[in-house]
């Protein structure tokens, strides 16, 4: 496998920056806040009394009933589990793909949703278009399409853009699918962050046939510790061949983060305002910053999570000018470099902002501005 470019950068900056200003998530909860949402008491007899055996494969089955109800049409059996959402994304392109086939991805993404298709059969890149508002062109869509394609797959919200795909696209591209007979991979991690609500895509595993979900604790919920992710499809057979492969992967996911990512589901829109509203007012603050230094930056404002891809205009480039704000003021971004894709040429000077964090956004921003005040 190739190297994992994000990640390897991750392991060797994210705990050592002293402001990791590019986080994809949302400010983790302590595992108190999460147990006094259920009632203390109640919810921590629950944990104490856990017997700590192996777990079912596909996942708790309350769990997975309780993940159902967040989608439209969906029951438990239409769920499975994972460690992570990036265990999905392995187990369901190993699962489900072969040499022969042939697989549309859209750029820029989340590397593994490339990488790990490039390592079994052909895959060729769908830009997203910045001059555009980051968006797809359905006839580059079309053009790509071959008599071995299998599969589609897509990132909306996209990381890391913060773009959505507006409804016209959406029903353009569930019809191009329909019509060839293809999957559709929607990783849709962001989902509940959008901006403006009403711009909230369907999850594509309720309007698809053919479609599958990917989603997570992770992101929108601001709980990466429990690593618990899923899919969710409409085809129960599809599952199965997804859960032999998850069979020689985590094979099954630890009962306590079943627990509480129940528990936290129970208490989602407690847990969603918040989060909202800290991207929100975290997102205030990197306006002010683009009016106070529109010679330096610009963006595509993003319509959903708590990242967007901000281009720098310095004459120095977004690689030194994010080098040198990590090794000299301890501020850590995502340059460019780290999103460059196999599939097509990528050149940009644009750079991964996080506005989901809280005291670390603040301290992180003031760390910012004092950075651009000596240049």
């Amino acid at each position: 496998m190739r190297n994992f470019e994000l990640e390897k950068f991750f392991s060797q900056w994210e705990f050592k920056a002293q402001y990791h200003m590019t986080a994809s998530d949302l400010e983790s909860w302590h595992l108190k806040d999460i147990l006094e949402m259920d009632g203390h008491e109640t919810a921590l007899a629950g944990l104490e009394n856990m017997w700590l055996g192996y777990t079912e494969v596909p996942g708790n089955p309350e769990l997975r009933a309780a993940i159902a109800g967040t989608y439209d049409t969906l029951q438990a059996q239409n769920i499975l589990c994972f460690c992570g959402a990036n265990e999905g994304i392995y187990a369901t392109m190993r699962g489900l793909l072969s040499k022969g086939d042939h697989v549309l991805a859209v750029v820029p993404n989340y590397q593994s949703s490339e990488t790990v298709p490039l390592d079994i059969c052909q895959v060729t890149g769908l830009r997203l278009h910045e001059d555009n508002a980051w968006r797809l062109d359905m006839d580059e869509v079309r053009a790509a399409i071959r008599p071995n394609t299998k599969m589609l797959i897509m990132n909306f919200p996209n990381n890391p853009t913060g773009a959505l795909l507006p409804k016209e696209d959406l029903d353009a591209l569930i019809g191009i699918c329909r019509a060839h007979d293809l999957y559709l991979f929607s990783d849709e991690v962001f989902r509940l962050m959008e901006l403006d609500e009403s711009v909230r895509m369907p999850q594509i595993a309720d309007i698809y046939e053919k479609g599958i979900s990917l989603n997570v604790m992770s992101k929108a919920y601001g709980l990466p510790g429990l690593r618990v992710g899923w899919i969710a499809t409409q085809d129960v057979a599809l599952l199965e061949t997804i859960e032999n492969y998850k069979h020689y992967l985590s094979m099954c996911n630890s009962a306590p983060s079943e627990y509480l990512s129940l528990v936290a589901l129970r208490n989602s829109e407690q847990i969603l305002h918040r989060n909202r509203e800290l991207v929100r007012s975290n997102l205030a603050q990197v306006d002010q910053l683009l009016l106070d230094y529109p010679h330096l930056f610009r963006w595509n404002r993003p319509q959903g999570s708590c990242i967007g891809f901000m281009r720098f205009l310095g004459d120095e480039g977004v690689e030194k000018f994010c080098q040198s704000l990590l090794l000299e003021h301890g501020v850590l971004f995502l340059p460019a470099s780290i999103y460059k894709s196999e599939l097509l040429t990528f050149e940009t000077q644009n750079f991964r902002i996080g506005f989901g964090r809280g005291q670390v956004f603040q301290d992180g921003m003031a760390a910012l501005r004092n950075a651009l005040a000596q240049r």
